[in-house]
């Protein structure tokens, strides 16, 4: 009898073990699997675009969140920062070192924004594996809508949803199709992007202080309310975490700024690899001494580095992909071809913007804003890099990322 009452004895006081793990106490202080998080890319939005009172539901997400100023990544273009947004890495480590590049490794054919069998071919993007890759791999689905790379398989997949770039579509409906794809259930979604691309364009054609800026700001913040107001019809606004960036600001680009590189050297004896605010270069066989001589003199308005001797705070050169030689303009300043110089004169005669200049000029700072149950509240960030995006994401998702060039530190004030 005496066993049998020990044994009694020691089950209840197991089950009020058990009990008091399960009380609702200590079940709320267990870490919950992560919820959803979205990734926002403004194309071409400064930080100071948050400040001209035509994006109410950004600059409320940033009042109940937090925001900064990034810097972005040499070169301060839109496909090299994107993927260093996703990967952690400066795009002389992750391979994207620019929007128009050629590689040895891949021959008889050439890499442009434009040129959709390379942006969808995988050789292209498989210097560094982006987030969604990861998350893929370690059971996080995930939606990637119109990102930079997310056309391609990467180390062999594919996020779990995805389209086809297509800049006709509204910045509406792309809203509605990340809403679609939360809606469908299955697969359930631990990771999204959206990205809008209007103001970059307007920049581009009518320059960074214009009307048309200020409308397309005013645009996306509406398609970002319409997200807010689907999320919380849902029930899921309070467990997103939004995470809005850009990959580059805007600088004034005038008329009287617009250079032609024949004015450099002979075109007849170089493969320009890329133009306008970066230059890269390369001398076709039998001519390198010479357009070496002719491009690493002073030119007005333009300076240039054999590609081993870029400045080292451009973390930029030992890539295989970056040309023998690069050339960045001066604020404002943009060298082009003859023909684009033609386009350009037919087609917006007027003054515009560009990017791709020094990214630590303030004109190339980008936006950042976060908000959800991961941030604290009122949190202004001192400048930062934005590789340092990276971390903070694989923190939110809940996956393992690669090393990257990147850490928590300087964003981790905004965390709860």
């Amino acid at each position: 009898m005496a066993v049998v009452c020990r044994w009694m004895v020691l089950v209840a006081a197991l089950m009020l073990t058990t009990f008091a793990a399960s009380s609702p106490a200590e079940a709320a202080k267990r870490p919950s699997k992560p919820g959803l998080t979205i990734l926002i890319s403004l194309d071409g939005f400064r930080p100071d675009y948050l400040d001209r009172g035509n994006t109410p539901t950004l600059s409320a997400l940033a009042a109940d969140g937090a925001r900064g100023a990034m810097r972005p990544s040499f070169p301060s273009l839109t496909y090299p920062n994107h993927y260093t947004l996703v990967t952690g890495k400066r795009p002389d480590h992750h391979g994207m070192v620019n929007n128009t590049l050629e590689d040895e490794a891949i021959p008889g054919d050439s890499f442009s924004m434009s040129n959709h069998k390379a942006v969808g071919d995988g050789r292209w993007w498989d210097q560094a594996k982006p987030i969604w890759v990861s998350a893929e791999q370690q059971g996080v689905h995930a939606g990637i809508l119109f990102w930079p790379g997310s056309e391609a398989r990467i180390d062999g997949v594919r996020p779990s949803r995805w389209k086809v770039f297509d800049m006709k579509v509204s910045s509406n409906d792309r809203v509605d199709t990340l809403l679609s794809w939360i809606d469908a259930k299955t697969p359930r979604l631990g990771f999204a992007t959206l990205y809008f691309d209007r103001t970059d364009t307007e920049g581009h054609h009518y320059g960074p202080d214009s009307p048309e800026v200020n409308a397309a700001a005013a645009e996306v913040d509406a398609a970002i309310g319409r997200l807010v107001a689907g999320l919380k019809a849902r029930g899921l606004y309070r467990a997103t975490n939004l995470v809005v960036v850009a990959d580059h600001g805007m600088a004034p680009q005038p008329l009287s700024g617009l250079v032609e590189v024949s004015t450099l050297v002979d075109p007849a004896k170089v493969k320009f690899v890329s133009t306008g605010s970066i230059v890269g270069v390369r001398a076709l066989p039998g001519f390198e001494a010479e357009v070496a001589a002719a491009m690493l003199k002073a030119h007005p308005h333009l300076t240039c580095w054999e590609k081993g001797k870029i400045p080292a705070r451009f973390g930029y050169g030992t890539n295989p992909r970056v040309p023998p030689i690069v050339c960045l303009a001066d604020l404002g300043w943009y060298f082009v071809t003859a023909s684009a110089l033609k386009k350009r004169l037919e087609e917006h005669p007027r003054d515009g913007g560009a990017h791709g200049y020094d990214p630590f000029d303030p004109a190339m700072r980008a936006v950042f804003v976060a908000h959800g149950p991961a941030f604290r509240r009122g949190v202004v960030l001192p400048v930062f890099d934005n590789v340092d995006v990276y971390p903070l994401l694989t923190r939110l998702i809940g996956v393992k990322g690669d090393k990257g060039d990147g850490s928590l530190g300087p964003v981790k004030a905004a965390l709860r």
